[in-house]
């Protein structure tokens, strides 16, 4: 089997400490034109149509460091329909592929989730009080919102990343959503 049949998928939120799937390498990778964005209004994995959250995607513009996961040949086609029920639920993200950049300078071709800017559940840019009321608020079949932000910071951190949306929303989400990732009003 050659890496050519291979699939690389990048991930750049949950998917970068929650794949999912199997994968034989996986590698710090950086997309360009593309910036990771808290700019989706969740309906099912992190919220509700009444109650949503925000959840990442990536938007046009920018660079987006993350990871590029290597997936073998023969896990190919089970990965992509893994992807595409786990990220296509509300057809809120185009399935693309896109070109990385691995850490160790090889180029390949990725597939990754993009926002659909036309699609109701795109949420553009928020103001910062918005943002901390959609993430305390938001709760759906994946768990709480704020643990989702939670958990991408950290992984972030830990891989070199800071994101100032995220740092700024764990530093000032309410104590209660930050102990027990339930809050009410």
């Amino acid at each position: 089997m050659s890496e050519a049949e291979d699939l690389w998928v990048f991930g750049y939120g949950s998917l970068m400490w929650r794949p999912g799937f199997e994968f034989e390498e996986q590698s710090p990778a950086l997309v360009r034109g593309f910036h990771r964005s808290l700019c989706i209004f969740s309906h099912v994995h992190r919220g509700t149509p009444e109650k949503p959250g925000l959840v990442l995607g990536l938007d046009r513009g920018g660079a987006c460091r993350g990871v590029g996961f290597r997936v073998a040949a023969r896990r190919r086609d089970d990965t992509l329909s893994y992807l595409r029920e786990r990220e296509q639920v509300t057809t809120v993200y185009r399935e693309a592929w896109l070109p990385a950049r691995l850490h160790d300078g090889r180029l390949v071709s990725c597939v990754a989730y993009v926002v659909d800017r036309a699609h109701p559940q795109y949420a553009g840019r928020l103001p910062a009080s918005d943002l901390l009321k959609l993430v305390a608020q938001g709760h759906g079949v994946s768990g709480a919102n704020v643990d989702y932000v939670q958990s991408t910071h950290e992984h972030l951190l830990a891989s070199g990343i800071m994101d100032p949306t995220l740092s700024f929303i764990v530093q000032h989400a309410p104590a209660s959503v930050r102990r027990f990732g339930d809050f009410s009003e």
